[in-house]
Formats: structure tokens, C-alpha cells, sequence
């Protein structure tokens, strides 16, 4: 069935979606974080790009919701993983708060509870898979487990290595589901994120938002380069595959997912439910009201 939405692509030279894809011999060092892949024009271009894509993204999700009130099943995970300041907040905002809030399920994961440290890992990431007609939003991921696991050295080489298992054969039974998964690693430098920090510690109206710790964790930002390309390595599938979006623009990183997330609803290419009753039938007793 050919979709009758038709999705703009005027700031795009080339698809993200493969050009942002990770394969065999990525290499995240390679990457710019500057860089804006696939996107011809600058940033007053892709802020345009983001409001026209808005309305598009709107009635998918809305047709994805309605769907889901027949037989339909199909969902979509988005997964967002990044250093503090690559702004995942800002893609929640900018991208996903341009749909029906009834419609999107998010989680931020914090760090696990005592009632969730006594299950395995990904218990408490199976509670919050979204359901029919949803897109789920998981602000940190299942990935934590392994990121900063690594990092911290809170588990050794061979729970991370069931951990990687056990997280490729999750997202597999996800999609075999209908759950469509766009993970993505928002890649920022870490002389961006200094930047970020310090306007966080410049202004009173963000300063809500710093976390002395995230000075701390700095410096561990060369162990968690390595930690995330054992993850692309080791989990980026064919059926969920990671995507790797250049953040030091945040214009251009929000116009990326958010043609990642039409990309993945224009594979769905959900459908208007028919009516369950008689329309005509209805519009006369409506008339004899």
C-alpha cells in the first residue's frame, strides 16, 4: 500500500538514516560532532525543516494511535542514549512535544531502585515497552546497564557480555512484535558539553539542571567513547540498528531524529480504522435528532 502522506525532504541532500547508521567498521572517533550529515542548509534552514516535518509527524502519530483502536499492533521505541548536555531533553521537547501527549509514553531512566536492583536489568525496561498505537520514549535505556557498568567496572566482562545477549535478543522480540526501535547516540564533544555546563552555572534559570556530579563524570569521557563503540559493535543489528546524530548543533539534531522517527512511521504507514458501524445509517438518526 502506497501512503498517502507525503513527508518533506527539502533540507535533506541525503537520507540520514543510512548516512547516521552504524555498521561493521564504524568507528565513533571518526565522527564530527560539528558535523551535520546529509542536511544541505544551515541552521535557519533546518529550524524551518523541523516546523513543516512537525505537522507530518503529528498526523502519522495520530493515524498510528487510531490504528491501534482496530487490529493494528505497530508501536515505535525511541531510545536515546548521550553524555549529560547532549540534549536529550531538547529532542523530547522540540521533536516528540510536537504530537497528542496521549499518544507517547516516556520514561527517564534513573538509577535502578532497590526493588529493581533484586530483578535482572531489564525488568523494569520490559514495564515501560510501550503498547499498541504508542511511541515510547526511554530518555537512558537498557544501556546504562552496560555503559556505565563498563565504566565503573559494577560488573565484569562476562555479565557485560550476557548483558549484550540478552539486550540483542530483547529488541528482537520487540520488533517481532511490531515494535519499531530507532536508538540513538547523541554524539557531542566534550568541549561542547564543558560549554553547556558553564551557561548552566551562568544562569540562575538552569542551574536546576547542574549536576555537580556531571563535572566528575568527565573524566571519564575517554572510557565512555570505548564503552559506547563496544555497543555499537556488539548491538546494532539489522532489525535495530544504532544511529550515532551529531549534536554539537542542536538544530541539527533535532531535525535528524525527527526524520528518523517519520522514517520509521512511514515504514508502519499506519491507516485510518474503518468505521465499526454504518455511517449512513448513523448520519440519519443523526439528522432526526
Amino acid at each position: 500500500m502506497t501512503s498517502d502522506i507525503d513527508v518533506p525532504r527539502s533540507g535533506w541532500a541525503a537520507e540520514p538514516a543510512s548516512l547516521l547508521r552504524t555498521g561493521p567498521g564504524f568507528v565513533l572517533a571518526d565522527v564530527d560532532p560539528n558535523g551535520t550529515p546529509g542536511f544541505s542548509g544551515r541552521k535557519k534552514a533546518g529550524m524551518g525543516e523541523l516546523k513543516t516535518a512537525a505537522d507530518v509527524l503529528s498526523d502519522m502519530q495520530e493515524r498510528l494511535f487510531a490504528a491501534s483502536k482496530g487490529d493494528a499492533t505497530d508501536a515505535v521505541l525511541l531510545v536515546l542514549q548521550a553524555m549529560d548536555t547532549a540534549g536529550k531533553g531538547g529532542i523530547v521537547r522540540h521533536v516528540v512535544g510536537a504530537v497528542d501527549p496521549q499518544g507517547v509514553a516516556l520514561t527517564a531512566f534513573k538509577a535502578p531502585t532497590k526493588e529493581e536492583l533484586s530483578h535482572d536489568f531489564l525488568w523494569r525496561i520490559k514495564r515501560a515497552v510501550p503498547g499498541p498505537g504508542m511511541i515510547g520514549v526511554f530518555d537512558r535505556s537498557h544501556y546504562e546497564d552496560v555503559l556505565i557498568a563498563r565504566v565503573r567496572g559494577l560488573a565484569d566482562e562476562t555479565e557485560i557480555e550476557r548483558r549484550f545477549g540478552a539486550i540483542v535478543r530483547f529488541e528482537r522480540d520487540l520488533v517481532d512484535r511490531g515494535i519499531r526501535i530507532v536508538k540513538v547516540m547523541l554524539h557531542i564533544s566534550a568541549d561542547e558539553q564543558k560549554a553547556r555546563l558553564l551557561q548552566r552555572l551562568d544562569r540562575p534559570d538552569k542551574h536546576w539542571k547542574f549536576n555537580p556530579g556531571d563535572i566528575d563524570e568527565r573524566q571519564y569521557w575517554p572510557a565512555y567513547q570505548e564503552a559506547y563503540q563496544a555497543v555499537f559493535e556488539r548491538t546494532s543489528t539489522e532489525v535495530a540498528p544504532w544511529h550515532v546524530v551529531p549534536a554539537n548543533k542542536k538544530w541539527y539534531a533535532r531535525v535528524a531524529v525527527q526524520r528518523l522517527l517519520l522514517d520509521a512511521l512511514t515504514e508502519i504507514d499506519p491507516q485510518w480504522p474503518p468505521a465499526d458501524f454504518n455511517v449512513e445509517e448513523q448520519k440519519a438518526r443523526l439528522a432526526a435528532t
